[in-house]
């Protein structure tokens, strides 16, 4: 039986965002899987963010694991070099795929489709479909004020406290290697 390695879904954005700490942060996070040896599960493009994260997991000599819908093959630029490139039909099989292939997950510097990504993974843990871990990378403090918004939603009663629970922030790429390593040694 062949062991898979731990996997890590990445969801962020396609383009590099107006801070350069962010492509940084993306740069450092591939580099970091590849060398604690886990496998990038993400959206298989090669812009902004996304391809940042995956050119350098795989210059680490990273395995990687990419999803992109057929209708997104040039918009993002389909990197179909990486370990395993898998062409879905819809974004929702796309996020199950890339969900589903992962132990753990991990939101970078994004738009509307990284929250939608979130709110997805964290959705679907409040409903008990998984127990995976969630980690927002909030570089520079770019997730504050989704941070306030969970926390007004607690506060207006639409959402137990237990919601801040589905998902750790850190810092920065250091935190999020350590939070990881914990995670991996718990799905062992």
């Amino acid at each position: 039986m062949t062991h898979l390695p731990f996997s890590v879904c990445v969801y962020c954005g396609s383009r590099d965002g107006n801070d350069p700490a962010f492509a940084q942060a993306a740069g450092d996070c591939g580099a970091m899987l590849a060398r604690k040896e886990w496998r990038l599960v993400y959206g298989a493009g090669d812009v902004g963010l996304m391809g940042r994260v995956a050119r350098a997991a795989q210059l680490g000599g990273g395995d990687t694991f990419g999803v992109i819908p057929q209708h997104l093959m040039d918009w993002e630029v389909g990197k179909t070099d990486l370990t395993t490139f898998i062409v879905t039909e819809t974004m929702h099989e796309r996020k199950k795929v890339m969900l589903m292939n992962a132990q753990a997950v991990v939101v970078l510097p994004g738009g509307a489709g990284s929250m939608d990504e979130l709110f997805e993974a964290m959705t679907w843990r409040q409903l008990g479909l998984h127990d995976k871990p969630i980690f927002i990378l909030n570089t520079n403090g770019y997730w504050d004020a989704l941070l306030a918004l969970f926390d007004q939603i607690i506060g207006n009663g639409f959402a137990d406290a237990s919601l801040r629970d589905y998902a750790t922030v850190v810092s920065d790429v250091a935190e999020l290697e350590h939070e990881l390593t914990k995670a991996a040694a718990d799905r062992k």
